[in-house]
């Protein structure tokens, strides 16, 4: 089949290296794509939130399935529309996305699903905010109700700038905080059948120890040696089928990739939010370890046909990403550095050890790969362990240059030690 991804991150490189693969996939499209992109499928301009241009070419590309990656289009409608003309998309409807796109609304379908999550106020002004602050006490978990691209949510023990967040976004949750490790879930889903993905563990914030602003996500790293063999069930259980059962049984059903993120706490396992979409960088560390080909997943998620499926296969070992990101990020990045040693990473790591493009571009001039947002490149391996997936990982970020870019040196390091122990 042809095959159109939209959207131009990691993730969406992810899923067109994972599609490149699959050899039931006989043309790979991607719009707008990225550098990186460029060299697994072929690329196209388009308004990736312009649901009729996305449709109109996925038409004219003879397309027989469309992935959405990124949620602003999905919430914007854009699978809608790519639906409407008849393709196959993976991806929720607009009214399916505000699952992610709204969270008070997602709290609304948890609390009439019966799915564990924080107790939560949603607050619009400053009397509200104030009530909230004090009733929970800190530390403080204020998350904008919209799309803020991974960055809408502080966590702190200081009131005032918790207080600060909440007026400057309008519309907030405000929620008692969750102890405990954070673990993510993909889903896949037509609406009736769960398959559940591997789980994987990410790392919010921008410095070593979990120190600093938080960001889109500094890396990540599946499996996950520390978690409860049952938790993948678990969580299907309680959370991921309750939440798609609720959402067709208002007549809004959930077709695509459903994203729990988790707080496992010592009263047991919190949703601490939704996403309806592949995560970002957890994309990139799943899918290195998903041995079933990707398209025919997808396609039946799209066409209500994933009951018939056969169960996914895995890899036995383990995947690191590490993200490289521009001078000044998550503030406004610099961009527009040139970005070297990529053809050495191909050339001495490759296949174990692999580099996915997030924010890059070809420049016009002088051809070169150079930087063109904040979190620029994730360099993603496999092992057979997290040691050795965590050492060719980090191999492979040495040998790249970014001037002023910085990483994260300690993702998934706990994690592997406690596993060599």
């Amino acid at each position: 089949m042809k095959v159109l991804v939209i959207g131009g991150g990691a993730r969406e490189h992810a899923l067109c290296r994972a599609l490149s693969l699959d050899p039931d996939v006989t043309a790979l499209h991607c719009a707008p794509g990225n550098a990186g992109i460029a060299e697994v499928a072929e690329l196209h301009a388009v308004d990736a939130l312009d649901g009729a241009a996305v449709a109109d070419l996925a038409a004219s590309l003879g397309a027989g399935l469309v992935v959405v990656g990124p949620e602003a289009p999905l919430v914007a409608g854009v699978a809608d529309a790519v639906r409407e003309r008849g393709i196959p998309a993976f991806g929720p409807s607009a009214e399916a996305a505000r699952l992610e796109g709204s969270k008070a609304f997602a709290k609304d379908v948890m609390a009439a699903a019966g799915v564990p999550t924080a107790r939560a106020y949603v607050c619009t002004g400053p009397a509200e905010v104030d009530e909230a602050l004090d009733a929970f006490g800190p530390p403080y978990v204020v998350k904008d109700d919209g799309l803020a691209a991974g960055k809408g949510v502080v966590v702190t023990e200081d009131v005032e700038a918790a207080r600060a967040h909440a007026l400057a976004c309008g519309r907030v949750v405000i929620e008692e905080f969750l102890d405990g490790p954070e673990v993510s879930l993909f889903a896949i889903t037509d609406g009736e059948t769960v398959v559940p993905l591997q789980p994987a563990q990410d790392f919010k914030r921008a410095h070593d120890g979990d120190e600093g602003p938080n960001t889109g996500g500094m890396g990540a790293y599946s499996p996950l040696p520390w978690a409860d063999p049952a938790l993948v069930d678990e969580v299907v259980a309680t959370v991921c089928q309750p939440t798609v059962d609720e959402l067709r049984r208002r007549g809004t059903p959930f077709s695509g990739l459903l994203y729990a993120g988790l707080a496992i706490t010592s009263r047991g396992v919190r949703v601490i939010e939704f996403n309806a979409r592949f995560g970002d960088p957890e994309t990139q560390v799943v899918l290195a370890r998903l041995k079933t080909p990707l398209a025919a997943v997808l396609l039946a998620a799209a066409t209500g046909r994933l009951e018939a499926e056969p169960p996914l296969r895995w890899s036995d070992g383990a995947a690191v990403t590490v993200v490289l990101a521009s001078h000044n990020y998550p503030d406004t990045p610099r961009t527009g550095d040139p970005i070297t040693g990529l053809d050495e990473v191909a050339e001495k790591d490759g296949p174990k050890a692999y580099v996915l493009h997030a924010g890059t571009k070809r420049d016009g001039a002088s051809g070169a790969v150079v930087s063109a947002g904040g979190r620029v490149l994730s360099v993603t391996a496999t092992g057979s362990d997290l040691a050795k997936a965590r050492e060719r990982a980090y191999r492979a970020v040495g040998r790249i240059g970014l001037e002023g870019s910085h990483h994260r040196s300690d993702i998934a390091a706990k994690a592997a030690a406690e596993a060599d122990s």
